[in-house]
């Protein structure tokens, strides 16, 4: 129960409550604010939300602190129509004494915040065990001093990112040359914070009106250590961590089965934690008869036919594991450590386990991809058909896109991406092979968002109210471009417009460019990533990639 006087704060999650109440991350940072005293928390959603807070001041709905937690990068103008409702200036730099502080967490801006930025008081960076308590602690020790003061006091927390603090600085052609302290006293860079306990995350709430309906989530892993060279998943998380059978897993699950008998193992590859075994052993009893297991991706190789059958017997229809291709140069390429037999075995264990389904993930447009290695894994996909029949396989398909804080940050979305997505759909369909590729366009505009800098904000703003059309993003970008729309409030005389749309999303930038993240420390160092690029881009007998730019 909230002590009077206690922060009055409103978490946001820019989509339906159906939706945002199945992401353990949102769950969990509410439930880390609800559990505090001092802190009077509501939920808020794109369809419905908790009663507001009563009394107050200001334009900010009688709130303190207005969080949301973003997980796709496609959600970003969502976040200014929900502060529009909340009558709060959806421009940080608009915002006085009487509004709140507005702050964001999630992969999308613990990986690169910087289009978002402007319209952000604070990014929390990482892992919201200790870097939430340690954010609102600092918060509340500075809670009536003037905003100014506030927003400095929060700049000193390990992994808080204050944007209005920093500026960007440019050099000739619009080229960024770095993103800087504006006072003394501010550190120069930010880093990501990690959680080392050995415990992770589960449901808060169940509920019957979740998008996956009344389930317990248990974080089985954090990370991967496969390292595939794309994978925001793996090298944003980093390092692999796995809490312990009996002091994290069984109480976790013991607790959710309490109120419901269905349970979801998450992670991005649960099957390599080293007890996963003695787990699935342990839920084989008979008094887990009536449960239902769910199992988020599976590696390949970790697929045997006892996982099978206990999946199986656990009320599990399918299997779900990433190939990326069906090319053995391309898993080199992307350091997916898996052999074509090894797909081959999955799926017979799978089928010899009792289950029906195996639903198989991969990518087009990866760097050094030829036309070839599409074919390959049609073939792939048709080989295995005919080699597990009675078994039903569907291929999840999307185009590559670049993202922060990994190898292949560097390299643009390929344009040949879409004809290759057509295809696989001529070559699977008509097999009986579901196929449920991601729109092409809509890879553009994730690369546009994960890419950009603070010059994009206005995009957003602009894009806001047509932002679920691609026509109303490329009308948006025209628009800041050609000086037809309002700038941001913070824009100098001497920022410049937005980069070309092509060297945003497609082009493959050099080595030395100055990224709009480098001055967020990700768990690797740029040296590191570099390496694992020229690793990987080394590693097959393709054309090379484009002239960087």
């Amino acid at each position: 129960m909230p002590q009077a006087g206690a922060l009055r704060a409103v978490l946001a999650f820019p989509s339906t409550y159906s939706v945002g109440i199945t992401s353990l991350g949102y769950q969990v940072v509410w439930a880390t604010l609800a559990r505090r005293s001092d802190v009077d928390v509501r939920r808020l959603f794109t369809d419905q939300g908790d009663p507001p807070h009563g009394g107050g001041r200001g334009r900010g709905g009688q709130v303190d602190l207005f969080g949301l937690s973003l997980s796709w990068e496609l959600d970003g103008p969502v976040l200014l129509e929900l502060l529009e409702r909340q009558r709060i200036p959806i421009w940080a730099s608009e915002r006085g004494d009487a509004d709140p502080i507005v702050f964001g967490g999630g992969p999308v801006l613990t990986a690169n915040p910087e289009p978002l930025a402007p319209f952000l008081d604070a990014v929390l960076l990482g892992d919201g065990e200790l870097l939430l308590p340690a954010f609102l602690d600092a918060l509340l020790a500075c809670r009536d001093a003037p905003r100014p003061e506030r927003l400095r006091r929060l700049a000193q927390v390990p992994g808080v990112y204050v944007p209005g603090l920093y500026a960007p600085r440019y050099g000739a052609g619009g080229a960024l040359l770095g993103i800087v302290p504006t006072e003394a006293g501010i550190p120069a860079t930010v880093a990501k914070q990690t959680w080392r306990g050995n415990t992770l995350s589960h449901s808060a709430v169940i509920t019957p009106e979740a998008a996956w309906p009344s389930i317990h989530m248990v974080e089985v892993v954090r990370s991967c250590p496969e390292l595939c060279r794309f994978c925001l998943a793996s090298y944003l998380t980093l390092p692999f961590r796995t809490p312990s059978l009996d002091d994290g897993l069984i109480p976790a699950v013991e607790k959710g089965l309490a109120a419901t008998r269905r349970l979801g193992l998450l992670g991005a590859s649960v099957t390599q934690h080293p007890q996963f075994a003695d787990l699935l052993a342990w839920l084989d009893q008979d008094r887990f008869e009536d449960t239902r297991v769910s199992v988020s991706s599976v590696r390949a190789a970790t697929v045997t036919p006892e996982l099978g059958r206990i999946l199986a017997r656990r009320g599990s229809k399918s299997l779900t594991i990433a190939i990326e291709s069906g090319s053995e140069r391309m898993r080199r390429v992307v350091n997916k450590k898996l052999a074509t037999e090894e797909i081959h075995a999955a799926a017979r264990y799978a089928l010899e386990g009792g289950l029906t389904g195996l639903k198989l993930y991969g990518m087009v447009g990866l760097p050094t991809e030829e036309e070839a290695d599409v074919e390959a894994t049609a073939e792939l996909l048709l080989a295995v058909k005919k080699a597990t029949p009675g078994l039903r396989l569907s291929l999840g398909v999307s185009t590559f896109v670049p993202k922060a804080h990994t190898p292949f940050q560097w390299q643009g979305v390929r344009p040949e991406a879409e004809k290759r997505l057509k295809l696989l759909a001529r070559r699977l369909k008509p097999k009986g092979i579901e196929l449920r590729p991601e729109s092409y366009g809509w890879s553009v505009i994730q690369a546009l968002l994960s890419r950009s800098d603070r010059r994009l904000a206005p995009v957003i703003a602009a894009a806001r109210g047509r932002h679920e059309s691609l026509g109303g993003w490329k009308q948006a970008y025209r628009a800041v471009l050609a000086g037809e729309h309002e700038p941001a409030p913070s824009r100098t005389a001497d920022t410049p417009p937005p980069p070309p749309w092509e060297e945003v999303i497609h082009a493959t930038w050099s080595a030395e460019r100055v990224l709009p993240w480098q001055h967020l420390e990700g768990p690797l160092a740029q040296a590191t990533l570099q390496r694992h690029a020229e690793e990987a881009l080394g590693s097959g007998t393709a054309t090379a990639a484009p002239a960087p730019v």
